[in-house]
């Protein structure tokens, strides 16, 4: 049992170790950076307020640290580890406001060691992992609103709220599941309303520009939200199949948290106290945004893909550790720390092991050589700088990200040809053999992607 002046020095102690661990393995495992990493920084390099795929903000978190850092891959690695610090940080805080004994804190950001959303998925900064700190701040702020009504605490849930959604659309589930808790507690909360409304207002403010270019762009993001989902699949069996196959992952990716509460219980029994603001507020945070995305696979016959799920189950240690209190051993504990100390180290373990045996991930992209012999060959045959590359967010940002002149990514020209100077120099990123018989300039391949390069001589 850990004495209850060190609880607060262990839980940052776990802090400084899960951010060291997670930075440093990926750094001297991976060749390259992570897909959804290199996407992001090719968004970054031509910021808008909104992508092909998502909303603007994972590319805009990357874009300041490569403003300050460079093209070292060590960095967004240490970004992402700092975004899922954030949100452990402001889950104990919540967890404080739910517990006396802070052991229970602990125990409730420990224990999500156990969900491998918050360990072996991490070193991939993307749109799940930018939503963390939001989704936790935001739970955050709106409780402590709820309980003070201090024009701040709405003021700060109104942004987070929209920066939240502005990493991901699927923010909205816990925006929706915090707004029907309002609503099922209309009476108690009358008096929040016009802060409430200032919340909202906030949020709405920050995000059209987004709504804007979303107009502008013909609503691309959504369609391709809809297009993962597999929404144009529209067979019958799939308002079954794809919820069942929703909870079936659920309940497996949940198997190493459940054998860690397990070990603790004295026995399996709890009785809810729906009368209980802490535990009517945690089952809105953790249990009703599941249910939305269960339900919304039913009706629609949606595919969710098991990593859009990365947000949702942050504050699960706190909702379990809060129905099973009165059942919780704590002379057991030791067995839980084993656990944790097992699980803690295993996981970056076993990320540096598949790393380095298993050569055919993207981790493992030569980017660096590629841009190294990209440069060389332009070298040879042009004078000016390298200011654009055209292509997929994978070939063509692996460029932009790798090539000392920070080229600005796009996926096409579209009707922008006439805005390129004759300086600029430009590189199309693309098949090979259409790129051979159109380039009016210099053409290379590196299997199995060619460049068209086209200079000032």
């Amino acid at each position: 049992m850990i004495a209850k002046k060190k609880i607060t020095k262990v839980f940052f102690l776990f802090l400084l170790f899960h951010l060291s661990f997670w930075t440093f393995i990926p750094t001297i495992s991976n060749i390259n950076l992570p897909l959804d990493t290199i996407e992001a920084l090719a968004w970054g390099s031509n910021l808008d307020w909104g992508f092909n795929k998502h909303p603007p903000f994972s590319a805009f978190a990357v874009e300041v640290f490569y403003i300050i850092f460079g093209s070292n891959d060590w960095s967004y690695y240490l970004l992402s580890q700092i975004f899922v610090i954030v949100a452990f940080v402001y889950v104990w805080k919540f967890s404080n406001e739910i517990f006396e004994e802070k052991i229970y804190s602990l125990l409730s950001v420990l224990i999500l060691s156990g969900i491998y959303f918050y360990n072996f998925t991490t070193p991939e900064f993307n749109v799940n992992v930018s939503q963390l700190p939001f989704w936790a701040l935001t739970v955050y702020f709106f409780w402590k609103g709820i309980n003070s009504n201090k024009k701040i605490n709405w003021i700060l849930f109104g942004i987070f709220s929209a920066l939240g959604f502005l990493s991901k659309y699927l923010f909205i589930y816990i925006l929706a599941s915090l707004f029907i808790y309002f609503f099922l507690n209309f009476k108690k909360y009358k008096k929040f309303i016009p802060n409430y409304c200032l919340s909202i207002i906030i949020s709405l403010l920050i995000v059209t520009p987004h709504f804007i270019w979303l107009y502008e762009n013909n609503f691309v993001t959504i369609f391709y939200g809809l297009t993962r989902s597999a929404l144009n699949d529209s067979a019958l069996i799939n308002h079954v199949k794809n919820p069942a196959i929703f909870l079936i992952k659920q309940i497996i990716i949940l198997l190493p948290f459940f054998l860690m509460i397990s070990v603790i219980l004295k026995k399996i029994k709890f009785k809810l106290k729906f009368k209980n603001k802490k535990i009517l507020f945690l089952i809105s945070i953790n249990l009703i945004p599941i249910f939305l995305v269960l339900i919304t696979s039913i009706v629609t016959g949606a595919k969710i893909r098991t990593m859009w799920m990365t947000p949702f189950y942050l504050f699960f240690g706190t909702l379990f550790f809060e129905i099973f209190r009165n059942n919780i051993n704590l002379k057991k504990i030791k067995r839980f720390y084993i656990m944790f100390v097992l699980i803690f180290i295993l996981s970056p373990s076993s990320y540096f092991i598949i790393s380095m045996i298993d050569e055919t991930k993207r981790t493992d992209y030569p980017g660096k050589e590629i841009a190294r012999l990209v440069q060389n060959k332009w070298n040879e045959n042009f004078i000016n700088e390298i200011k654009i590359v055209i292509g997929d967010e994978w070939s063509a940002g692996n460029l932009s990200y790798h090539l000392n002149s920070r080229p600005v990514w796009t996926k096409d020209l579209k009707n922008k040809t006439s805005e390129i100077s004759a300086n600029q120099g430009v590189i199309y990123v693309g098949n090979p053999k259409v790129l051979k018989k159109i380039c009016p300039g210099v053409f290379g391949a590196i299997q199995p992607v060619g460049y068209c390069m086209i200079g000032r001589k």
